[in-house]
């Protein structure tokens, strides 16, 4: 897919209206719009964690693993949100378009897999926080389930790729492992305490 960005403003949604990938005008507030916005935010937040790793004490090899996973998943983002500017069964202005692939949703299976088979299992829900990249990852956690909600409201009222809603389930589950990970393997979570601030 090239991209020729020459203009960064081009006045064209001034009155509300952007445009889908194969060029067909939408509200700015449309829920296919807001689904890949929504998506979008999520890789502002990942960005913000892997400038985060950036600025740790390098050392650890699971800070590096992580900045490579984050980076992988960055790029996957993208794909996401090229798939749902695009409806199912429209080209995209004359080829085919970019779609989320099992391949990916797999990638993050195993990642989750592996890192998780290094953490204690959970015997309370945490809070977000730890180290400040765990606390972002948390933050991307949550917007990547908001995302969710805009895509499955979307899928409830046209077609939709389901590997994109695959694709962004698993990975909030990711973010939350890499989280714990990244707290010295769980050791460093913030435990909730039920009505312990009573």
């Amino acid at each position: 897919m090239a991209v020729n960005l020459d203009r960064i403003y081009t006045r064209g949604g001034d009155a509300g209206q952007t445009s889908l990938g194969r060029g067909e005008r939408v509200a700015k507030h449309d829920i296919r719009v807001e689904a890949y916005g929504t998506v979008d935010e999520t890789n502002s937040v990942i960005g913000l964690a892997r400038s985060a790793i950036d600025r740790t004490v390098l050392g650890d090899p699971r800070l590096s693993e992580a900045n490579a996973m984050l980076g992988r998943i960055q790029n996957d983002l993208f794909d996401l949100g090229a798939d749902l500017c695009t409806p199912e069964g429209k080209a995209k202005r004359g080829e085919g378009a970019l779609r989320i692939v099992p391949s990916q949703v797999e990638r993050l299976e195993k990642e989750i897999d592996v890192m998780n088979a290094e953490l204690a299992p959970l015997s309370s829900f945490i809070l977000p926080g730890g180290s400040e990249v765990a606390a972002w990852l948390h933050l991307g956690r949550t917007v990547s389930r908001r995302a969710e909600r805009c895509m499955t409201r979307l899928a409830a009222e046209q077609e939709i790729n389901p590997e994109a809603i695959k694709y962004i389930n698993r990975l909030s589950d990711h973010l939350f492992v890499l989280g714990r990970r990244l707290n010295d393997n769980g050791a460093t979570d913030v435990l909730w305490v039920p009505g312990g601030s009573r």
